[in-house]
């Protein structure tokens, strides 16, 4: 369960900790004097967004638990897309987001996650990598 901590319209974090409630409303004396840990924090979701208008692709890199490195891609405009046909792959423009189920707001904002379908220069692809994850956008052409 994913909590964001507020206190007077401050937002202070993402915590991922257990809820000292329990489903009943009643509280869970075993996690009353607990105390929140370092490792439960949580960082805020911040989408990856198609822009064909931008210069060049922008990335962040963030360290995780265990000094994992992870690449997080801000600006998308270019996709690796793979055709299961011919089996080459190609770095091509993403001009679009058409759908997105993650959520159906993230379609109107242009927000590439895994499972969106992109419109690109050599048709529609889904996306299977996790661009927040992973910092590059991979993609299989669907038509």
């Amino acid at each position: 369960m994913i909590r964001v901590i507020s206190f007077g319209g401050e937002r202070l974090g993402v915590w991922h900790g257990r809820s000292r409630r329990k489903p009943t409303g009643g509280i869970n004396h075993a996690l009353r004097a607990r105390m929140k840990r370092k490792y439960e924090m949580g960082k805020e979701f911040v989408p990856p967004i198609n822009d064909p208008g931008a210069e060049k692709e922008v990335r962040k890199v963030v360290e995780g638990r265990s000094n994992i490195v992870k690449v997080r891609i801000r600006k998308v405009i270019y996709a690796n897309v793979a055709d299961p046909k011919t089996g080459k792959i190609s770095k091509v423009k993403v001009l679009s987001v058409e759908n997105n189920p993650a959520n159906r707001h993230f379609s109107r904002i242009g927000v590439v996650t895994k499972g969106a379908i992109i419109k690109t220069e050599l048709g529609l692809a889904k996306v299977t990598s996790r661009p927040n994850q992973d910092g590059v956008v991979n993609a299989v052409l669907i038509e």
